[in-house]
């Protein structure tokens, strides 16, 4: 066989390089373990867009190939079929039941808590070991391979994911932006003026049924408990989302229970107390149900816009301070009392006939 000419062999050389490189990829690619999955979802389950729109993503991202996931929608006959099938193969218990669930190995994760809590752990230690295959679901693999369950649902808006409630929540916001700006444009001073009447009575009232409305969602964040959220809304949503702590560190609960407790302090020294002390409670209390009704637009804004769920305690909260905000400012004119001072005049002296 003939030398090859050094012209000749630049091409030859660089074919077997990129030979290499193709089988070595291909050789790693097969090499490398997977972790497979199923996801039983809806696609109007708020909490399953949770963990298909939030959890997910970055986790394929961090992944990629390593990470197959079977995507299940329970809303159709073949995918309610598979999800009776996991329900049999898996004994899962009646408490259970419910989408989001997702199956990895001999694992059952349920809710968009469960989920996005342990699922970055299972998939490492599955790494770790190896892979896996998907979860012995009988006819999972055969509508695997058909592509029947590898199609993701449309993302949804964050407000998308719960109408209704987030429609009361909306409203709710509307109702406070306007109740700020209609009492900016009526306070008048002074702005310690003695409450009277019903509304001296009923600030203790709102401030208690406020105060108990924050110590129950303290004591679901503090304890990691579900909240008892009612037929409309989402309160475990919003309670377990970032935003139930200020700073990450603070619940929410908590910081209400004080703000309430400190509105029923300062009516307190208004009410009972007198000389400077009760003047300045009389300027706080006002201030603070001010600055609380501001809070409330705040973390109102963020349930249907940003975390997708509505909580209704934590709407109730914010009526209560807003409530509380009509009642402790002061509107209209101060009232001047009508008639002549009498003047005062000292014993054993002589007044002046007029």
């Amino acid at each position: 066989m003939p030398d090859l000419l050094p012209n000749q062999r630049r091409p030859l050389l660089a074919l077997i390089i990129a030979l290499i490189v193709l089988l070595h990829g291909a050789v790693a690619a097969a090499a490398a373990p997977v972790a497979h999955a199923v996801l039983f979802y809806s696609p109007t389950c708020p909490h399953c867009h949770v963990v298909i729109d939030e959890v997910l993503p970055p986790l394929q991202s961090r992944y990629g190939e390593q990470l197959a996931v079977a995507m299940v929608d329970v809303t159709r006959p073949d995918g309610q079929a598979l999800y009776r099938s996991a329900i049999t193969a898996f004994a899962i218990a009646d408490d259970r039941l419910g989408v989001p669930t997702l199956i990895m190995d001999e694992t059952v994760l349920v809710g968009s808590a469960e989920i996005p809590a342990q699922l970055p752990g299972l998939i490492e230690t599955t790494l770790a070991a190896g892979g896996n295959r998907w979860p012995a679901i009988p006819g999972l693999e055969a509508a695997v391979g058909a592509g029947a369950t590898t199609t993701p649902p449309p993302a949804l808006s964050p407000f998308q994911r719960d109408p209704l409630a987030n429609s009361l929540a909306l409203i709710v916001l509307l109702g406070m932006i306007v109740s700020v700006v209609a009492v900016l444009f009526r306070t008048q001073p002074p702005f310690d003026r003695p409450l009277t009447g019903w509304r001296r009575r009923a600030v203790p009232l709102l401030a208690l049924a406020g105060m108990a409305v924050a110590a129950y969602l303290a004591f679901v964040e503090l304890n990691g408990g579900a909240a008892v959220c009612g037929p409309l809304g989402d309160c475990n949503t919003v309670q377990q989302s970032p935003y139930a702590r200020l700073f990450g560190v603070l619940p929410i609960g908590v910081l209400g229970v004080f703000g309430f407790g400190a509105v029923l302090v300062a009516w307190a020294l208004q009410r009972f107390g007198s000389g400077p002390a009760a003047h300045w409670a009389g300027l706080a209390l006002p201030i603070m149900a001010f600055a609380g009704t501001l809070f409330s637009i705040y973390l109102t804004f963020l349930e249907p816009f940003v975390i997708g769920a509505t909580c209704m305690w934590c709407l109730a909260s914010a009526l209560l301070m807003t409530a509380l905000l009509w009642i402790t400012v002061p509107r209209g004119p101060a009232e001047v009392r009508r008639g002549k001072p009498t003047r005062r005049v000292p014993r054993g002296a002589h007044q002046d006939a007029i």
